[in-house]
């Protein structure tokens, strides 16, 4: 499954954009949610950032520090960005993906799909890909 969703990836970011029929309407409070943590990975507030994860997210790191340990280490573009863009929201097999666009300190570009799910009516961070996008301007 996870090489599908990094296929499924890599062929929007080959094909410049994804089509307009694909992408659903922004949503102002998934944006709000990703933005959210990314503003507390940048103030090393991991205890917020946990707060936007969802329960399987908590349930495999089960403490915020190695939560954070985890995103320092292995997701630096997330936790130090330098630019950041909302792409298009979709849904792939009934789950909804929101594409961010993010360059690093170093001005690398990725695309950043954010796996979302509502957790009591409350939109949660279930999952995060990260495909390299160097043809990409963020």
């Amino acid at each position: 499954m996870r090489k599908l969703m990094i296929g499924l990836a890599v062929a929007a970011v080959l094909a410049g954009a994804v089509r307009a029929q694909d992408a659903l309407t922004p949503n102002p409070q998934i944006q709000g949610i990703i933005q959210g943590q990314i503003d507390a990975f940048q103030s090393d507030d991991f205890v917020t950032a946990f707060d936007f994860a969802s329960p399987g997210i908590k349930g495999t790191f089960r403490t915020p520090e190695n939560f954070g340990a985890m995103v320092r280490q292995g997701y630096p573009m997330v936790w130090r960005p330098q630019d950041l863009r909302f792409g298009p929201l979709r849904e792939i097999d009934g789950a909804l993906w929101q594409q961010v666009l993010i360059e690093d300190a170093a001005g690398k570009r990725f695309v950043v799909e954010y796996r979302m799910e509502q957790v009591d009516g409350v939109w949660r961070i279930s999952g995060v890909q990260v495909v390299p996008a160097s043809g990409l301007s963020a």
